[in-house]
């Protein structure tokens, strides 16, 4: 249960960062988004800072962290292959 919880939560969180992504930019690019329920709770400058901060706040692991930029990210073999 926890399992499929926590990629609802990814795929929620995925979806409202890409709507706020343009309003984010400005003031956090290349910083870490920490997300809950579809809202940003904190941002980080390193992934360990983020993940700190989600360990103290969520014990139930549900959480999600997005980097905020622009930059097309490659998942290598995969983002050539897959339809678009």
């Amino acid at each position: 249960m926890n399992e499929a919880r926590q990629k609802l939560e990814v795929d929620q969180n995925y979806d409202a960062f890409v709507r706020m992504l343009g309003g984010l930019l400005p003031e956090h690019r290349d910083q870490l988004a920490l997300m809950r329920d579809g809202k940003v709770v904190g941002f980080y400058d390193t992934p360990k800072q983020a993940l700190v901060a989600a360990a103290a706040k969520f014990a139930d692991g549900i959480f999600s962290i997005q980097e905020v930029t622009d930059e097309p990210i490659d998942l290598g073999f995969w983002s050539h292959v897959a339809p678009h």
